[in-house]
């Protein structure tokens, strides 16, 4: 195949409605607008969400909800998956990207203590549930935030 011989894909490629050149065309004239009124004016037609004056369903629809701007949002991480480095192992966030135990930092890692840690690890990251740390404290390592 050369350059030359190059096509588009069938049906990738549509022509353009060419308005307003003769009756034979099929869209001379009104250029398939109708007849008179506002959508048939240059620049006619209302805005985006305009009922006709009547009460538009943005407005109608009561407000609900709160967005907190200040939220935190945790990447989350078991217990049990940390079972996969050696005793005396420094166990940090950019350790746990590397390993693919989280796949996005999000604004920090939390530990929740579901499973058994069978491992002495020091552990630093953002946050632990409070039943996470004491279980790495009581097999003899350390739960330290960052």
């Amino acid at each position: 195949m050369k350059l030359h011989e190059l096509k588009p894909a069938p049906g990738s490629r549509k022509t353009s409605k060419r308005l307003g050149r003769g009756t034979g065309s099929g869209l001379g004239r009104n250029s398939g607008k109708g007849e008179k009124g506002q959508k048939s004016r240059s620049g006619g037609g209302v805005r985006l969400g305009f009922e006709g004056g009547q009460m538009p369903l943005y407005r109608r629809v009561p407000k609900k909800g709160f967005k907190n701007p200040f939220k935190k949002n945790y990447a989350i991480l078991n217990l049990e998956r940390l079972n996969i480095f050696e005793n005396g192992f420094e166990v940090t966030e950019q350790i746990l990207l590397d390993n693919g135990l989280v796949s996005n930092l999000k604004d920090g890692v939390k530990i929740l203590a579901k499973g058994n840690l069978e491992r002495s690890l020091t552990v630093r990251v953002s946050k632990f549930s409070h039943s996470a740390k004491q279980k790495i404290e009581a097999v003899g390592g350390k739960a330290e935030v960052i």
